[in-house]
């Protein structure tokens, strides 16, 4: 039977179905993560074809000298459970595989349903609260709604700040990133930043882009959406702006395209052992990307996807190879 996948950061979705060849490529995805937790310099020799002379990837923060893991992780619908113990220890297990990688980025947010809350929970219960690069968001209306959310936020992390700030999908950008930017100057946020899902957002973006000082921009990208790559990318690498990718898999597109075909034979040499890493993959070895934040409830899922952060990364002739992969 078909295995699941998650639904990505940004939007609610239902769990999607994992091709067959991801499936069976995931033992070798499986010994990719796995070595996740080994110094450099003691990479298994079947792990790899070339093994990394360090561990994962990680990029460097602009105007600093921070870097983040090119993988992270969503909460999106994936953390929106309750609090019976069988609900969470899945979570619980997604999360400490993260936190195999120091520093890791979880996104969250006030209007994810519960997930918010189950995030500060996993997070208190593992004593993990500065392992992680927390980001949550400002998804109320600017005012005392916002502050009054923002407070919620902080009750629900159980944390005093947060690692980034972001306006949500542009909700009185305005107001709301001038809140934000008042609780970066007290301590309260390390970075502020912007978000939408959607393609049609995007020139509202570069233009808040061009005429705004900003951390960090969230942005949906992918191997079947490739606007970004036009003009938002390339403005904010040129603006020194760091950027989340959410919708990584497009809710589930990329994979039913891919459904029952077998990975390519060159998957190898860029070290992919499942659809999902060559996806993640595509999306990471753009130059102007910070990290990819794929939202899953499932353990085999997370393996998967921290192994797209291992390895060698797809060059321009191989990232046009992969883009004909979905255009065939």
């Amino acid at each position: 039977m078909p295995q699941p996948r998650p639904p990505e950061s940004g939007l609610a979705s239902k769990e999607i179905v994992m091709s067959s060849d991801r499936r069976r490529f995931l033992g070798r995805g499986a010994r990719l993560a796995a070595a996740l937790s080994l110094p450099c310099g003691t990479w298994p020799a079947s792990t790899l074809a070339a093994p990394p002379a360090a561990g994962p990837l990680r990029r460097a923060l602009p105007g600093g000298h921070d870097t983040l893991p090119v993988i992270g992780m969503g909460t999106s619908n994936t953390f929106n459970v309750g609090t019976e113990r069988a609900e969470r220890a899945p979570l619980a297990e997604v999360l400490a595989l993260l936190l195999q990688t120091p520093g890791s980025v979880i996104d969250t947010a006030p209007s994810y349903g519960s997930a918010q809350g189950v995030t500060g929970d996993l997070l208190r219960d593992a004593n993990a609260r500065g392992k992680v690069f927390l980001a949550t968001k400002i998804s109320s209306p600017a005012g005392g709604a916002a502050q009054a959310q923002w407070t919620q936020s902080l009750r629900d992390l159980h944390s005093d700040t947060v690692d980034l700030l972001q306006v949500h999908n542009l909700i009185d950008w305005r107001d709301n990133l001038r809140f934000a930017r008042q609780l970066k100057d007290q301590g309260k946020t390390r970075h502020v930043g912007i978000t939408h899902y959607r393609e049609d957002a995007h020139e509202a973006l570069a233009q808040i882009v061009r005429s705004e000082r900003l951390d960090f921009v969230q942005l949906n990208y992918s191997l079947a959406e490739r606007n970004a790559e036009r003009a938002l990318l390339p403005l904010c690498q040129e603006r020194g702006v760091a950027v989340l990718v959410n919708r990584p898999f497009q809710d589930g597109r990329l994979f039913r395209a891919v459904k029952d075909r077998p990975l390519p034979p060159w998957a190898s040499e860029i070290d992919c052992a499942s659809w999902g890493q060559i996806f993640l993959k595509f999306i990471i070895s753009h130059p102007a990307v910070t990290a990819a934040i794929p939202a899953t409830s499932k353990p085999r899922n997370m393996q998967d996807n921290l192994g797209a952060g291992l390895g060698r990364m797809p060059d321009a002739r191989q990232r046009e190879r992969i883009a004909a992969l979905l255009a065939a």
